[in-house]
């Protein structure tokens, strides 16, 4: 069988499965879904939920039917697979009708999933969350699982036009300019914050924003969203080292350098260059580029999460545009 037919079959299969489970299913930071961390105590304790979050995480073992932890249905997956959905039209135009059907099924599902009392849609995740510098209620938003799901609507609608997709990503831009804080550098330059609950200065989460803002301007011309997207592209070119790299963040606890944030932060700026027309950036791409090529894979094509050491090996998340 030549590639394309195995990559043909395999993505039949997965579909099959994700479908067959109507898009529900595990996450690796799930552990609080279990009804032991309802009970006092266990509802409170930072220590002993991030630990759990940790160890279901980690363990070589599925830990989660002890736990009584469910599939659940997360809607950065609905976001995943609405992307995929429009991504497939150009490949199997056979099944365009369906495949439209599909898409509009799930962005009228993440329309449900959206949480009260934010300036515009967003999402968060299906379960509580113990972060280092935030405790984040399930559902309740995050800049990375909004940028993620506003990102697969506006691929949707470049591909097929659903104008409810463009409609959501405009209702997002609004969280972000909004709801998310701003930490202001001296030149008025700002990254945005992780989630409406903290001021974490992460790198890539800022850059997800920046390129809903960038996109959205592309339709809209909406000078306000340009301006703000380069602004928070400028807060975070600034800390691209000289070989290319950006840490994950500027906390203590987040100066490693790994694949897939390394992918999310290349990834939005090239939407940033893209749909703002701004050439300013153009070196530092090609130096992140080259840093992500020459640090993130074994033999030229096996890649690893971190850039610094072998282990552990990663599945390869998709980064089109570089």
């Amino acid at each position: 069988m030549d590639a394309s037919k195995t990559l043909e079959a395999a993505t039949s299969r997965l579909r099959k499965y994700i479908e067959s489970h109507h898009y529900k299913g595990y996450d690796p930071y799930d552990a609080l879904k279990s009804p032991f961390f309802k009970l006092p105590l266990l509802n409170k304790n930072k220590l002993i939920r991030f630990g759990a979050q940790q160890l279901v995480k980690r363990s070589p073992l599925n830990l989660r039917p002890l736990l009584f932890v469910p599939k659940g249905l997360n809607p950065v997956t609905l976001g995943l697979c609405i992307q995929a959905y429009a991504q497939l039209i150009n490949v199997n135009q056979q099944e365009k009708n369906i495949l439209n059907q599909n898409i509009a099924k799930l962005i009228d599902e993440l329309e449900k999933l959206i949480p009260k009392g934010f300036h515009g849609a967003c999402w968060g995740y299906d379960f509580d969350w113990e972060a280092r510098y935030a405790n984040i209620p399930a559902y309740q938003p995050t800049v990375v699982a909004t940028g993620i799901i506003t990102n697969a609507l506006f691929i949707a609608w470049q591909q097929t036009g659903n104008q409810k997709a463009f409609l959501l990503c405009k209702s997002a831009a609004d969280f972000v300019m909004k709801d998310l804080n701003r930490t202001v550098d001296a030149n008025g330059h700002f990254c945005f914050s992780y989630s409406p609950f903290d001021k974490q200065v992460g790198f890539n989460a800022s850059m997800k924003g920046s390129r809903l803002l960038a996109q959205v301007y592309s339709v809209t011309k909406d000078e306000s969203l340009k301006k703000a997207a380069a602004d928070s592209v400028a807060f975070v070119m600034k800390h691209q080292r000289a070989d290319g790299a950006w840490i994950y963040s500027t906390s203590d606890a987040g100066t490693w350098i790994d694949n897939y944030h390394t992918g999310y932060v290349l990834d939005c700026l090239h939407e940033y260059v893209l749909h703002c027309d701004d050439k300013t950036y153009d070196e530092n791409l090609k130096a992140g580029k080259k840093f992500y090529i020459n640090h993130f894979f074994l033999e030229g094509r096996i890649p690893k999460f971190y850039n610094n050491n072998v282990f552990r090996l990663t599945v390869q998340r998709q980064h089109n545009h570089f």
